[in-house]
């Protein structure tokens, strides 16, 4: 038996819907809702480009929630959310951000600088780097949390960040081919990192980085020059770029020594005595603020084997309504190795760095 269609149901015109249907509300959305539309709507700007490594780069702050979305717009993106109907990967129910911890700032000083650079670039000079070859990958696992607002229009006293996560990387030697995996942040069995992008101080590979200089003069002018005119400063810029190459990166030793031994000739640069790291690790960091945005990067290292743990960024001024001590972003490097296959984790073919 065939159901005939009612005349209810039969198609509506847009002037008897109007007349049917009460008026649109003017919507108010959550500060969660506002955090996933915002990402999805991002990742369907560049659907094809893949996920960049995470640039250590606390002054480049995301804008304030406060706009009110228009039903429309609101509708749409929420539909685009539900369904990945937007043409690239399924949207990720991100996390809520919590917020961000406040620690004590630690006054940095340079009566140790010298000494401690020494000790930290001996170490790395000392460490036995494994050498990726032909085919192989280089594997990165950290616990992260980046900054995800400033604050809210409801309360400007609340910074909030990711919460604390894991996130994995495989980078080929040339910088070609690489997947990550990063649960919560990322659809879910992770996305490929391939590409074609030539590499650079921006966008390092393992084989770009043997090309550079191991002398810390020539190698900290080459970083001037090829960061010119970008970030709040030269000297903050050339600092965060030394710290971008020492996180999700490998990197030969004697390159890692000469890093450490440019970064102490830059202006500004502290050793503050005790920091911890996204696992909870104490050790002592150097460190350098950006006087513009208020915030400190510091670049943490065992207290004992001066061996690299992880970075952290702290607010060190009043700014943006942002607390001085709350921390934006800390990472912790928990594992780096070198593995035969992309999504391969250390283990019997693998060679721990």
């Amino acid at each position: 038996m065939i159901r005939k269609k009612s005349r209810r149901e039969e198609s509506l015109s847009h002037a008897e819907l109007a007349r049917l249907l009460p008026a649109p509300g003017d919507p108010h959305l959550s500060l969660d809702r506002h955090l996933l539309l915002e990402e999805h709507l991002m990742s369907e700007i560049q659907p094809t480009a893949p996920a960049p490594a995470p640039s250590r780069r606390v002054a480049r702050r995301v804008l304030v929630i406060g706009v009110p979305v228009t039903a429309a717009l609101a509708g749409a993106f929420a539909f685009t959310a539900l369904t990945g109907s937007g043409g690239g990967s399924p949207a990720v129910a991100t996390p809520p951000p919590v917020e961000a911890p406040v620690v004590r700032i630690e006054p940095g000083s340079t009566a140790q600088l010298a000494s401690t650079v020494e000790h930290i670039a001996a170490a790395a000079s000392a460490s036995k780097t494994p050498e990726p070859g032909p085919g192989q990958y280089i594997y990165i696992k950290s616990k992260v949390s980046y900054l995800s607002v400033l604050h809210t229009d409801a309360d400007k006293s609340k910074t909030l960040v990711q919460p604390l996560h894991i996130r994995e990387a495989w980078n080929s030697p040339d910088g070609k081919q690489g997947w990550l995996d990063e649960p919560g942040y990322q659809p879910k069995g992770g996305i490929t990192l391939n590409s074609d992008v030539e590499s650079s101080l921006n966008a390092p590979s393992y084989d770009y980085l043997k090309t550079l200089p191991t002398d810390p003069d020539a190698l900290l002018k080459k970083i001037y020059k090829e960061t010119k005119g970008q970030g709040n400063s030269p000297d903050h810029e050339a600092f965060t770029t030394v710290g971008d190459l020492l996180g999700e990166q490998l990197a030969p030793a004697r390159l890692n020594a000469a890093l450490y031994r440019a970064a102490a000739k830059i202006p500004g640069v502290v050793v503050v005595d005790h920091a911890q790291d996204a696992a909870g690790r104490e050790g002592i960091a150097l460190a350098h603020v950006d006087q513009q945005s208020g915030d400190r990067t510091e670049w943490i290292f065992d207290r004992k084997t001066y061996a690299y743990l992880g970075s952290r960024g702290v607010q060190v001024k009043q700014a943006d309504d942002v607390k001085p001590g709350t921390v934006l972003e800390y990472t912790a490097v928990l594992e780096r190795a070198v593995v035969d296959a992309q999504k391969q984790r250390p283990g019997a073919q693998g060679t721990g760095a």
